[in-house]
């Protein structure tokens, strides 16, 4: 009977000994295998395409490029792979702006081992797992949005098709490639769909977009 590939896991931690704690965890147990150990961003951004992972476990706060902004870009390369952030405190904005970017989960780095090899197993079989703290906050940035609003004015349909890219990660110019239109093109929306929306920032727009039913 063949035996089902391993989940290759990939970790970017800038801390050596909570990086080799998570590696020596993952391939000691069957059906895991860390491929990869990073301290930076930089440094996964230069080498992983040697080996790419089925799940990265990414440290939120990194030195150089953070953890949410790594994960847009990650995501931007490799669409397939599954993101899990890891942090030591449920801090809401960095929680809502890693997932606009795309990660698919959100652990506490105090999380057990078992649970944490459920999470990874979890986010790799196409689920969302979170640390019970972590959801907490989500239930409660979605409460604090509200019910949907009435705006002033309606954005255009390539104003809303620019923010459902906008809100699955993508950079500015990706989504100019993929909308087929030049960068400052998309800089003028982005501008109106500010001005329309009342947000002074991409994770305002994308708040704000998904509480009005505009993306979903």
């Amino acid at each position: 009977m063949q035996m089902d590939e391993p989940i290759r896991v990939a970790i970017i931690e800038d801390n050596r000994t909570t990086r080799d704690g998570l590696a020596m965890l993952i391939n000691g147990t069957p059906g895991y295998r860390c491929v990869a150990r990073f301290e930076s961003m930089e440094e996964a951004l230069r080498l992983m395409s040697l080996e790419v992972p089925d799940v990265i476990l990414l440290d939120i706060h990194l030195p150089g490029m953070s953890g949410s902004e790594g994960a847009r870009v990650l995501k931007e390369r490799h669409p397939a792979v599954q993101i899990l952030m890891l942090t030591v405190y449920a801090e809401e904005e960095t929680v809502f702006e890693s997932i606009c970017n795309g990660a698919c989960g959100y652990l506490l780095k105090k999380t057990p081992p078992a649970k944490l090899l459920e999470a990874i197993r979890d986010a790799h079989e196409g689920g969302s797992p979170m640390s019970p703290e972590i959801a907490r906050q989500v239930v409660t940035l979605f409460q604090k949005t509200g019910p949907p609003e009435t705006l002033d004015e309606s954005l255009m349909p390539q104003e809303i098709r620019l923010l459902e890219l906008l809100a699955q990660g993508c950079s500015y110019q990706v989504a100019a490639n993929r909308l087929n239109i030049s960068i400052n093109t998309v800089r003028k929306r982005i501008g109106s769909i500010y001005e329309k929306l009342h947000v002074h920032s991409k994770s305002e727009a994308v708040s704000k977009a998904l509480r009005n039913r505009l993306i979903f």
